[in-house]
């Protein structure tokens, strides 16, 4: 299955839809989430068209991956999260309920949040 530009978040991208922007470069837009777990909730997107990680890891240019990966660590210092700490999820599929079919890393903190998350066993 091919990556769905009508996702929410390639309209983003676009400019479709506006978001609560915290970094823009030209390989990454990264905005608040409308629906935050924890007081800082920030979503970091590419913008080319990647599914996954897997299609990010193994289609993305190396300078789309290391302005990525670069981006990251900044956003995450920039909201003043490196200390007491934060945490970095990426969802892949089904099971663990990606919601939105393009790749993004959530960057969660401004709270203890426990422990690693344990899977509903029920």
């Amino acid at each position: 299955m091919g990556y769905d530009s009508s996702n929410i978040f390639a309209k983003i991208v676009r400019g479709e839809i506006p978001c609560d922007k915290v970094y823009e470069d030209d390989h990454v837009l990264a905005f608040r989430d409308i629906n935050p777990q924890t007081p800082t909730h920030v979503l970091v997107i590419p913008k080319g068209e990647y599914q996954s990680y897997v299609d990010f890891s193994q289609q993305a240019s190396d300078l789309e991956i290391l302005a990525f990966t670069r981006a990251v660590g900044r956003i995450a210092s920039d909201l003043g999260l490196d200390e007491p700490g934060y945490r970095i999820i990426a969802n892949h599929g089904r099971d663990a309920r990606q919601e939105v079919p393009h790749f993004h890393l959530h960057i969660c903190g401004g709270e203890d949040m426990g422990r690693m998350i344990k899977p509903n066993r029920s």
